[in-house]
């Protein structure tokens, strides 16, 4: 029998980005092409159908061995129908695309969240290789998550599990309201918005900061400036990495991971937030809970989706 192949679909707001994986995780080939949002909902799901045949066209595999397709969407879905219920990026809205592919395409579909393909990309084929049980934090614009559990996505009751961005850790007298409503998010100080926020609010409280003469602060100026020694970004990263410390200890009380793995843009700060996020782990988690666990930085970068999605057939 020849080998299957799996596909992975990453659904942009800009790029359709897909993939083609063997059954142990690898990625063979990638594909990428506009999504075209602005000419509605089915020109995306025709674009889908186009660089899913593109890429098998293009590559050594046959039509035959592909096994089934899997997309991740940024936004809320009905696993069990597979239908997309809200994802603002790509205009999705109550939309059937599991049954709509599958007709397409002739071939089986699954769908899930970014999130969750993306943390099932990392355990399948990047940084959790080899652990069954992991939790992810992806620090981008906000803070996403997934957690793996016997290697598996874990969903909870209604597909909403791992929204660890949402976890209320930020005292009273400090939080802030958070894009979800409630006050005192992770997601508030420890993604790349919340570190660029503390910055412009230290600036303009007139802290003396080398940050002051940025024009247009990013996340990787606060994490230059502190490996360059200056204190005000040293704090502002220390806060963003004593959250999430605090929240992975948290998470550990409840789950056990073996091994927390963090992606995102955010995470290519290194050491000067690894170090500390480890340091605040060993304070608050319980010394039992510290044995044999790892927090590591992700590996596969922008392919964490396209792997994730196409494990969804193999690894969920």
């Amino acid at each position: 029998m020849s080998e299957q192949i799996y596909i992975g679909v990453d659904l942009g707001g800009t790029a359709v980005k897909v993939g083609i994986c063997n059954a142990e995780g690898k990625l063979l080939q990638t594909y990428e092409g506009p999504t075209e949002v602005a000419k509605g909902t089915d020109t995306v799901l025709a674009n889908i159908e186009k660089y899913v045949r593109q890429i098998v066209e293009d590559s050594p595999y046959s039509w035959d061995q592909l096994a089934g397709v899997g997309a991740g969407v940024a936004g809320f879905t009905d696993l069990k129908e597979g239908v997309v219920i809200l994802a603002p990026n790509v205009g999705f809205r109550d939309v059937p695309v599991r049954a709509i592919l599958e007709e397409r395409l002739g071939k089986p579909i699954k769908i899930d969240n970014d999130a969750n393909v993306a943390a099932l990309g990392e355990a399948w084929g990047g940084a959790g290789k080899g652990v069954d049980d992991c939790v992810c934090y992806t620090l981008g614009t906000g803070v996403g998550g997934g957690i793996i559990v016997r290697g598996k996505i874990y969903q909870g009751f209604s597909g909403l599990a791992g929204e660890l961005g949402h976890m209320s850790v930020v005292p009273d007298l400090e939080a802030i309201q958070c894009g979800c409503g409630k006050m005192g998010c992770l997601e508030t100080v420890s993604s790349a918005t919340g570190i660029i926020r503390m910055a412009k609010d230290a600036v303009e409280r007139g802290d003396r900061t080398s940050l002051a003469q940025v024009e247009n602060i990013m996340a990787k100026d606060v994490f230059d400036a502190a490996k360059n020694g200056d204190e005000v970004a040293e704090r502002i990263v220390n806060r963003a990495a004593f959250y999430l410390g605090k929240s992975m200890a948290a998470v550990a009380a409840v789950l056990n991971p073996q091994r927390f793995i963090i992606g995102g843009g955010v995470s290519k700060a290194g050491d000067i937030l690894f170090d500390e996020i480890r340091s605040v782990y060993a304070k608050f988690a319980p010394e039992p809970l510290q044995r044999g666990v790892e927090i590591v930085p992700a590996t596969l970068g922008n392919d964490a989706g396209i792997v994730g999605a196409a494990g969804l057939f193999l690894r969920s």
